[in-house]
């Protein structure tokens, strides 16, 4: 009877080892689980974040050439250095900066509004942005080499409207996008008013 119950104890007492180890194992997968989807989270974010600045650097790159483009074409005009500026009418050249600066704004505009899907949500939303982009092509060649004043200020009011409506319908989708618009909406009004001085000289 002694030595039968010396075995129970000793069976009793014994802690069971094989828990333990299985319990050990889990963890260690568990943890090896998370560091792979920790690592793949993170790949995907550096992914994510190269695709954005290539499709931002698309964005406003596209405008700023087009720019470019049209006052290497179009952007000299003897007329408007010989004639009597107020103080309030830029220079040749500082009037090409601010079309690049406003063409910048705008590619950056568009872009926000296409990461956050407004062109998707807003259809309208990608006719105003092109329609006040061709205006905006189309007042140096209007203006300085057709020298047709009424048809350029014609170009700069529709140009402040589509802008306007522009900013309308981005404030719907990003208020950052639409407060990038209101720099290039007094700049449209100044070429409006540059017109109204060519014709009224």
């Amino acid at each position: 009877m002694e030595t039968q119950n010396l075995k129970q104890r000793t069976t009793r007492d014994e802690p069971p080892t094989t828990t333990n180890t299985t319990v050990v194992d889990n963890t260690s997968r568990r943890n090896g689980d998370d560091d792979k989807s920790d690592k793949g989270a993170r790949q995907k974010r550096i992914t994510m974040a190269k695709r954005g600045l290539k499709s931002l650097g698309v964005a406003v790159s596209i405008p700023i050439i087009f720019t470019l483009t049209n006052i290497y074409m179009f952007g000299t005009s003897d007329t408007y250095k010989l004639s009597n500026r107020p103080n309030w009418v830029p220079p040749i050249w500082a009037l090409h900066m601010t079309c690049l600066g406003s063409a910048f704004l705008l590619g950056l505009c568009g872009w926000i509004v296409w990461a956050e899907g407004g062109f998707h949500k807003k259809p309208n939303a990608l006719g105003l942005y092109l329609g006040q982009f061709g205006l905006s092509l189309l007042w140096d060649p209007i203006v300085f080499k057709m020298g047709a004043n009424w048809a350029g200020l014609l170009v700069a009011v529709g140009l402040c409207w589509a802008l306007f409506r522009c900013y309308k319908v981005f404030k719907q989708v990003n208020e950052m996008a639409a407060d990038l618009v209101l720099p290039c909406l007094g700049w449209a009004g100044l070429l409006a008013f540059v017109n109204l001085k060519f014709l009224l000289a």
